[in-house]
């Protein structure tokens, strides 16, 4: 296990967030390959996670909400579906933080999925009242899919900070 790092903000916040906004617009690029275009997962989710699993913070929730609202702007969706999704996701971890202190990496990864499918859902029925349409299944399960499979990330995060502030231990 590596040692733990110290919690400036810019250090578990703001390179994160940065990493999760480039990697949106990597996956963003049309490229198609065989005809079959990248996945879109929500990058934000990982570091979103992370976040709230390491410790309470108050610049956190500003940042979920600036990676949301680009989320939005990005992909042309309604305006504050992904901040409302995103923030969605941190309070509910952030009240079962609790519950998964200490556990394994297996059980963290399967809260990972729970919080997500949640999010997903979310903006699934917020999509729905806006457009008064139901969203495709196949592509939100995709989604779902591909940014459950971004955990790795999620539990690097958490490895590298989660001892660095021994008041919330």
């Amino acid at each position: 296990m590596s040692a733990a790092r110290s919690m400036e903000p810019w250090r578990w916040l703001g390179i994160p967030m940065l990493q999760a906004l480039a990697a949106t617009i990597l996956f963003g690029i049309p490229i198609r390959v065989f005809g079959l275009q990248l996945p879109e997962p929500v990058f934000p989710m990982a570091a979103v996670f992370a976040w709230a699993v390491i410790r309470p913070s108050v610049l956190a929730p500003f940042c979920v909400l600036l990676m949301g609202l680009f989320l939005d702007i990005f992909w042309g969706g309604a305006m504050g579906l992904w901040a409302v999704c995103l923030l969605l996701a941190y309070g509910l971890v952030l009240a079962g933080r609790n519950m998964m202190a200490g556990q394994s990496r297996t059980i963290l990864w399967s809260w990972y999925g729970v919080v997500t499918a949640t999010a997903m859902l979310g903006g699934y029925l917020f999509i729905m009242l806006d457009v008064k349409s139901q969203p495709s299944l196949v592509s939100v399960a995709w989604q779902f899919v591909a940014t459950v499979l971004l955990y790795p990330f999620a539990h690097r995060l958490i490895e590298r900070f989660e001892d660095a502030d021994v008041r919330f231990r």
